[in-house]
């Protein structure tokens, strides 16, 4: 199974560097269905680990042109205060059991896979509709600054209780409130993904999460091979094609996870 693992993980990479947005959306149920890692612990880990991963994916962009850092810096501002709180103070008064009715419990662990279950069918939506298309060019970005700070704060927030990076969620932002086009969208996602996932790790450091830190760094090596790769990969192979298939399989997964967790 670690195995396995190992190999999701260079799968996991390979779709964040091809398609920009929704890649992170496989690394908890990775963690815990391979690795056997409890849930609210693997959403820390993925923290690190997308994080670290998007940092390496995001510099080709930055050579490129491709991230905007005052937009990075407009949105990640509120993102990564929203991400760091929600670790440090929100995620270790969850209660466990959240609620219990009859002989059904809802424990803290089921309560974070079905929330990320749900976020997979939400992303999985956005990857499989076609995406809106905008022609205005990299310097006519006008900002709807209250609008960016409020979206900044919710993806902070979900990012902050499932660990994934909400890309998904971030790109469509980019492009539609800050009227970036979509290259430029898709690299500074991940620059934004960077800072606010390592930032938020650190408030499961100061909550006094047990890391095991050689398990965490060896599973982000293997990520950062695939999404080094998937770069590389998208100067042949066009996100359009890929991001519908990719968005179908992330669905499945959703419902997957929601009927292994809820009804077996």
């Amino acid at each position: 199974m670690e195995i396995a693992g190992f190999i999701a993980s260079i799968v996991m990479g390979l779709s964040l560097g091809l398609i920009g947005g929704g890649g992170s959306i496989l690394t908890v149920p990775i963690l815990v269905y391979l690795f056997d890692v409890d849930p609210v612990l693997s959403t820390a880990y993925s923290l690190f680990v997308v994080g670290l991963t998007s940092l390496v994916g995001s510099y080709s962009h930055f050579k490129a042109g491709n991230v905007h850092l005052k937009t990075a810096l407009v949105f990640g501002v509120p993102s990564i205060i929203s991400v760091y709180a929600t670790r440090k103070f929100i995620v270790p008064v969850i209660p466990d059991p959240v609620f219990s009715t009859g002989s059904f419990t809802f424990t803290k662990p089921l309560f974070v896979m079905v929330l990320f279950a749900v976020l997979m069918l939400l992303a999985s939506i956005s990857m499989i509709r076609k995406p809106k298309t905008t022609t205005e060019k990299a310097g006519d970005i006008n900002y709807n600054y209250p609008v960016i700070f409020l979206e900044g704060l919710l993806v902070g927030g979900i990012t902050g209780l499932v660990g994934a990076g909400g890309g998904f969620l971030i790109i469509p932002a980019l492009v539609l409130l800050a009227g970036l086009p979509m290259k430029q969208a898709v690299g500074t996602s991940l620059m934004i993904i960077a800072l606010k996932s390592l930032i938020g790790f650190t408030g499961d450091l100061g909550a006094g999460q047990a890391i095991d830190y050689k398990f965490m760094l060896v599973f982000s090596a293997f990520a950062m091979v695939g999404i080094l790769a998937g770069s590389y990969l998208t100067r042949f192979i066009p996100n359009e094609k890929l991001k519908p298939a990719f968005g179908w399989f992330v669905l499945v997964m959703g419902f997957y996870i929601l009927g292994k967790e809820l009804l077996f």
